[in-house]
């Protein structure tokens, strides 16, 4: 029903992703080749004839379409309290770290992770603090042991969770969240999750909020929530929080005033409704042609890379490659793979040192554009590993 092999030209469109030389292939940072929903675009179109564009506040279509999305996609039921309106998740991010915790104070991360959790912490004077996810046998869990000790650090004071997470593409199991959820009781650490990817999942499989993984995860979560990753609207600054404990949102919803990111712009409020009203459909078809992108990359690299590891993933549109059997240090391979034949990925090590031998690949465009990727990697591996390069 809808399009998705279509290649849409992004040069001159002010596009951070494709402000590239002639002849490279961006396939790094996360926003996708494909136009919105036309549900979206319809929504954004009558706004838009409307022609005014003055200060605007949240709707009570807002909080519905939230309520009714969580509720039939995730099982979470969700109070129209807890939802506080911001205009990004990682303003949400940033702000929940300058509110729930004093300089000098540690927040632990799951390495290798979202490289921007590095920037909402060390740019507040915060300390972070790693709890390196355990690879073996191609995938990666939780190293809960490990967790509980840079919890139990008297100096630790919030966990920044990704779920499911980027750039490794798990989605976690109810059982280790609720896990994660008592430790951080014990320890009196709160969490911030992160769940802007919940929506690009294999088909089929669900993903579990950490806010319904326990009434003790519900209790200390906030729970940062977004149609933009899912719906390619990150350009239009629309977001939410959600925050059943009281005073922990009332703390939140403060600070994010604070910080003047509390505020919808024009279209922020209707783009959300219609994605979360209109757009389903088209979020099914878009995962089931993500997932056959995945599918088709790691197919691809096993015959013609083999030497290259695809980490099996469960969600996100990225894929992460393990790249150490050829080259251990992936940023002088990102560097010389784009010097050398135009694609553009990032370097796994971005993600901290965790990520050193792998690359981020972002696989949410037209097929051709995937296969074209696929063979720009899988020859300049094989003539990187012969030395001919």
């Amino acid at each position: 029903m809808y399009e998705f092999d279509a290649i849409i030209d992004r040069r001159g469109t002010n596009s951070i992703k494709w402000n590239v030389k002639d002849g490279e292939l961006p396939m790094w940072v996360a926003d996708m080749d494909f136009r919105a929903a036309p549900e979206i675009l319809q929504a954004l179109q009558a706004r838009l004839d409307h022609g005014i564009f003055g200060y605007g506040d949240v709707t009570e279509d807002w909080y519905r379409a939230y309520q009714s999305w969580w509720q039939r996609r995730h099982g979470l039921t969700i109070e129209k309290d807890w939802l506080v309106f911001t205009t990004g998740v990682i303003p949400a991010i940033s702000s929940s770290v300058r509110r729930l915790t004093a300089p000098g104070e540690n927040v632990v991360i799951q390495t290798p992770v979202y490289n921007v959790f590095y920037n909402s912490i060390l740019n507040n004077g915060r300390h972070v603090l790693e709890n390196p996810l355990v690879y073996e046998n191609g995938t990666y869990r939780m190293d809960l042991e490990d967790l509980e000790r840079k919890l139990s650090d008297p100096q630790t004071t919030l966990m920044l969770l990704c779920n499911p997470h980027n750039p490794v593409g798990r989605i976690w199991e109810r059982e280790t969240l609720a896990a994660v959820g008592e430790l951080c009781k014990k320890h009196h650490v709160r969490v911030l999750s992160d769940e802007i990817h919940c929506d690009i999942t294999l088909p089929g499989k669900g993903y579990v909020p950490f806010a319904a993984a326990s009434e003790t995860c519900k209790a200390l979560s906030v729970t940062a929530i977004a149609p933009t990753k899912c719906f390619n609207l990150a350009g239009l600054q629309t977001a939410a929080v959600c925050v059943p404990d009281p005073d922990l949102r009332h703390k939140i919803w403060r600070q994010l005033n604070t910080d003047e990111v509390g505020e919808p712009n024009a279209f922020a409020v209707c783009a959300a409704v219609a994605a979360f009203d209109k757009g389903e459909a088209w979020l099914d078809e878009l995962c089931a042609y993500v997932a056959e992108n995945r599918a088709f990359a790691a197919a691809y690299l096993a015959e013609h890379a083999p030497k290259l590891h695809v980490v099996p993933g469960e969600a996100t549109y990225l894929t992460w490659v393990d790249i150490s059997r050829v080259c251990p240090d992936s940023r002088a391979f990102a560097d010389e793979l784009r010097a050398k034949t135009g694609l553009f990925v990032t370097p796994g090590e971005i993600y901290g040192q965790t990520g050193r031998g792998f690359l981020r690949i972002n696989l949410a465009c037209p097929r051709s554009l995937v296969a074209d990727g696929m063979q720009r990697l899988a020859g300049f591996a094989a003539g990187f590993e012969t030395g001919s390069l």
